[in-house]
This record gives structure tokens, sequence and C-alpha cells, in this order.
């Protein structure tokens, strides 16, 4: 008798993916490209676009085949941009106890933030 064994691939959990995703993006690197003058790098293998990606700190090492680059860094979110949509941090309220994106340490881009207690006294009706 014979035996059919079927096998396939499957996606790890979700959460493993977006934590291996905000690891390298945590640890991206600023690249600038530069015309493939050297094909030593590579393997022997031609560059099908005829470009290398270089580290813009020429200390740090060239990036990987897995690693995550960005050519320009992002803006800065913290003040206002009106010709790039920005509406900056200032005057928004946050939460000084949390620290995630509403907390008043990220929201406030380090300028320091003022609490502040309002009683409301209101008649019942």
């Amino acid at each position: 008798s014979c035996t059919v064994k079927t096998c396939w691939m499957r996606l790890p959990n979700f959460r493993v993916v977006g934590d291996n995703l905000k690891d390298r993006f945590d640890g991206a690197s600023r690249v600038m490209v530069s015309n493939a003058g050297s094909m030593r790098g590579n393997g022997g293998k031609k560059n099908r676009y005829n470009f290398q990606l270089k580290p813009y700190n020429p200390e740090h090492k060239p990036p990987g085949i897995k690693d995550l680059v960005y050519l320009d860094p992002s803006p800065m979110f913290c003040e206002r941009n009106p010709k790039l949509g920005i509406q900056g941090t200032h005057g928004r309220q946050c939460n000084d106890t949390s620290i995630g994106v509403d907390g008043c340490d990220l929201m406030c881009c380090g300028r320091g933030y003022r609490t502040q207690e309002i009683v409301v006294v209101e008649r019942c009706a």
C-alpha cells in the first residue's frame, strides 16, 4: 500500500510577524544610492538595477539583503508644517500615565508638558 504525505508552508502567528517587522524597523539604516562601479560585493552576480545602497554614515556597515533601509528621514511631526499637512502636537491633550503614543513624553517630543486639573461643579437637574 502507498501513503501520501502532503506538506505546505504556514505563516507564523501574526504577532510574531509584527514583532519581527518592528525589530527590523527599529534597526533600519539610512542609505544613499550610488552607481555600482564594482561587482565584487555581490558574489559575481550582475546587479540587475546597476546601483548599490551605501550607508549614509560611512562608519556603519552596508545593509544586508533582509535589512530595512530608508533614503530620506521622516519629517518632524512635532512641529506644524502646513505644506506637508502636519498639524504638530502643540496644544493636544496627552495621557501622562501612558507609555504609548498618546503619552505625554512621546507626544510632547521632549518639550515638557503641563498637567491641569479642572473641577467642574454642576447642579443636578
